[in-house]
């Protein structure tokens, strides 16, 4: 890329009180969230959370009820798409069968009255971030998945916008070439420095990508913070059973089955991550149950357990753990591992 887009920082981005209504029906709910110029944040949640709505309020694409879209502090909420100086890649590729790749990339500056020099500069450098310069002369219908979303996504580069959207842009890929742009997708924020906001209802794409996750339902923000932070300190039972694969282990009621283990004031659910279940002898043992599955992974195992009034557990153990279905298992959980949620599901206690 060039010098100058190595310096490209991006926008700043403020929600303040982001409402969407369809009629009678809200759907965005009052949503405040600071996005800082250069940040790579990911709106992740269940479907009709809200956030591809959220994604497209941003952009101008659907209007905002009530509440304010400031960009680079200056109001945006009334202003078109066009005015907006943002750049999205939708989950379609959306590219003009009829054009070269080149075309493609070029079309939206042409259409804008940009010089023929210009053009060819930043279709180049877009070419060359994505690894399409071998790929410019061919149609869209001679390209693989993934090289028609790197053309996707360098039709969004050439723009040099103040902000990059991505509405779910890896859902049409197969599991590996989801992988592969992930990997690209890191590599090129790394380039550009710029500000990014990309909707994903994988979990994975989230923890992997985002500096900062925003986890959505019905509309509402459940938790904002960096990968590490929601994983290890969920603010409440939704967002600790969200985040992470396999979901955190609930409990209901531990101290009735857990009798070993000492529950904050308040408390009514326990959550274990998989990795915090480990094997125990009699002594040391939290719990017990009869084991009913068990998936090796190579890297891990994972064994599911009918623990009885502690219910169905996901403990995941080494690769060479010698597990089999339908025998005895017990567990004690890791010393500090545990989370504590009270009645309404959120954290209580000071872990």
């Amino acid at each position: 890329m060039s010098e100058k887009t190595n310096k490209q920082r991006g926008g700043k981005l403020q929600l303040l009180g982001a409402e969407k209504w369809f009629g009678e029906s809200q759907v965005v709910k009052g949503v405040d969230l600071n996005v800082d110029a250069g940040e790579f944040v990911v709106f992740v949640g269940p479907s009709g959370c809200g956030k591809s709505t959220l994604l497209r309020m941003i952009a101008g694409l659907e209007e905002t009820s009530r509440g304010r879209i400031m960009l680079d502090g200056k109001d945006v909420t009334g202003e078109p798409p066009a005015n907006r100086r943002l750049a999205m890649v939708f989950q379609s590729y959306a590219l003009y069968p009829h054009l070269t790749v080149r075309e493609n990339l070029g079309f939206s500056l042409k259409m804008a009255g940009v010089n023929a020099h210009e053009v060819k500069a930043k279709v180049g450098d877009a070419a060359r971030a994505l690894r399409l310069d071998g790929l410019l002369e061919r149609h869209p219908k001679m390209l693989s998945g993934g090289q028609r979303q790197r053309v996707a996504i360098g039709r969004a580069i050439v723009r040099e916008p103040l902000a990059f959207l991505f509405d779910e842009p890896l859902s049409n890929l197969d599991a590996g070439l989801r992988v592969e742009m992930r990997f690209e997708l890191a590599k090129l924020r790394e380039s550009l420095r710029a500000t990014m906001i990309y909707v994903t209802h994988d979990q994975v794409e989230a923890m992997t990508l985002a500096d900062k996750i925003v986890v959505l339902r019905d509309g509402k923000i459940e938790q904002t913070g960096t990968p590490r932070e929601l994983y290890e300190h969920p603010a409440n039972r939704f967002v600790a059973e969200f985040i992470g694969s396999p979901k955190m282990n609930i409990i209901a009621s531990p101290s009735s089955c857990m009798p070993g283990v000492k529950l904050p004031e308040g408390a009514a659910y326990l959550g274990v991550r998989a990795e915090h279940l480990q094997l125990a002898e009699d002594a040391a043992a939290d719990c017990e149950g009869i084991v009913e599955l068990v998936e090796y992974l190579g890297s891990d195992t994972f064994v599911y357990a009918n623990c009885a009034a502690a219910g169905m557990l996901t403990a995941r153990l080494s690769a060479n753990a010698n597990i089999t279905p339908a025998t005895p298992i017990r567990f004690r959980i890791t010393a500090g591992a545990a989370h504590y949620f009270d009645k309404d599901g959120k954290r209580c206690g000071n872990t």
